[in-house]
């Protein structure tokens, strides 16, 4: 494709490289904020650069946060003692949108798939193990997509927390499996986890 301006080039080559943006789709969005006013387009990237740089990872459940502590963490109303166990980012937000789960969080950063090289330790797993001495944590809720991948992530923190005094959990079955969290309904979603089953005791 011929662009009239080199600068316009270098846009939609880096539109391009956001998932599910194709060239044409870059352009497009390269040639309306070109139209718009100067200051919108000086804030969105303003606002990405500072989404890039400031943002960091909470000390303890690793979820992203403005501050070294989440504001879910921070927060005295949620229950402390219900952690529940996500994969990713993404599951706490679609989680959190079904207004059902009152607890806390913990966020792997993955799910164990020896096929695509990750293992327990690219996961924050120890992190979790070293969250139970010493607190008020009563209940582990595994609340990870019910793939083969998510099973066997699943499987082996269980085996991880035989040692401790605490009920293990799984979210109810409603969820499809092969299904991936950020997918599902938020009704099926909240209720898997209002019904959610035993998976075992630690």
């Amino acid at each position: 494709m011929n662009y009239p301006s080199k600068l316009i080039e270098n846009a939609v080559e880096e539109l391009a490289k956001l998932p599910g943006i194709g060239r044409k789709t870059a352009l497009r969005l390269a040639l309306h904020l070109l139209k718009t006013e100067t200051e919108q387009t000086v804030g969105m990237a303003d606002a990405l650069l500072k989404m890039r740089t400031l943002i960091t990872y909470c000390k303890t459940c690793h979820n992203i946060s403005d501050s070294e502590t989440c504001s879910i963490c921070a927060n005295p109303g949620r229950d402390h003692s219900l952690v529940c166990v996500v994969s990713d980012i993404r599951d706490v937000m679609a989680i959190e949108n079904t207004s059902q789960f009152k607890g806390v969080y913990h966020v792997l950063g993955g799910v164990i798939s020896p096929i695509e090289g990750i293992g327990p330790s690219d996961l924050t797993i120890n992190s979790l193990l070293e969250r139970i001495p010493n607190s008020e944590i009563r209940e582990i809720i595994l609340a990870l997509s019910p793939t083969i991948e998510g099973d066997t992530t699943s499987f082996y923190i269980t085996r991880k927390l035989k040692d401790f005094n605490l009920k293990i959990t799984s979210i109810a079955r409603g969820v499809p499996v092969g299904g991936e969290l950020e997918y599902i309904d938020e009704i099926t979603l909240g209720r898997s986890i209002v019904e959610r089953s035993n998976y075992g005791r630690a």
